[in-house]
């Protein structure tokens, strides 16, 4: 069970006066098989918490547990391990390689792992099947559309079966139609028990969460009204 449990964290960058306070004091529980959507304005600190919670960020102060290990006691190479083992990231601007087919891309967060080619492509296959890609695997991302870049990407982040998603504005470059698509394909991940953290500046994408944690100048305030979910999207 993959909860994930932050105490006091803080985050600063710079030095003396010239300091600025990022994250300060933040405290949370996100239970395993959650959906939680992080909203705020600009500079609200969304990036930098989603950061930390990537094990990519180590925080000035406080804790981040998940499954019983605190994420920035270890080393740097168990710390890519802890990555690789529980974490999948999603980005709003896909970070597809061009010159790779999508099998290809979809393969990369296992070109670590010791196992044969093979079983490698049949994951990612797997994967690209479950986003609804199958039979375009060998397809480049320049022969796609974005709703599809989008896909891929989740299926990169899926395709070693992490029990974290992390998404980072997954839907900002889509259109609506797109977007809703890529919203009910992070609820079903949620629905098969993936716990999803997903940053968005949208009440509509946020209406697919179990709940908002909003964030302002750093700290966690009282969530906005997110959109009803369209009945035949729960």
């Amino acid at each position: 069970m993959s909860t994930m449990i932050g105490e006091h964290l803080t985050k600063h960058y710079g030095r003396g006066e010239a300091v600025v306070s990022a994250i300060e004091d933040m405290n949370f529980v996100i239970e395993s098989g959650e959906f939680v959507a992080v909203m705020g304005e600009s500079g609200a600190g969304k990036s930098t918490l989603l950061s930390i919670m990537g094990a990519m960020n180590a925080p000035s102060a406080g804790t981040l547990t998940v499954e019983g290990i605190d994420v920035y006691s270890l080393g740097q190479e168990q710390r890519a391990d802890f990555r690789r083992e529980f974490l999948g990231f999603v980005f709003q601007s896909f970070h597809l390689i061009a010159y790779l087919t999508l099998e290809e891309n979809v393969m990369l967060p296992l070109a670590t792992i010791r196992m044969p080619r093979r079983r490698k492509l049949a994951m990612a296959r797997e994967a690209l099947a479950s986003v609804g890609l199958d039979g375009k695997g060998k397809r480049l991302p320049h022969q796609i559309s974005g709703g599809e870049s989008e896909r891929t990407a989740i299926a990169r982040a899926i395709v070693n079966q992490p029990p974290i998603i992390l998404a980072d504005e997954p839907t900002g470059n889509l259109d609506s139609r797109t977007s809703r698509e890529v919203m009910l394909l992070l609820q079903r991940l949620k629905n098969d028990g993936t716990t999803v953290v997903m940053v968005t500046h949208s009440l509509a994408c946020a209406g697919y969460a179990d709940r908002v944690m909003q964030m302002a100048d750093g700290r966690l305030a009282a969530p906005p009204k997110a959109a009803t979910v369209p009945a035949q999207a729960a």
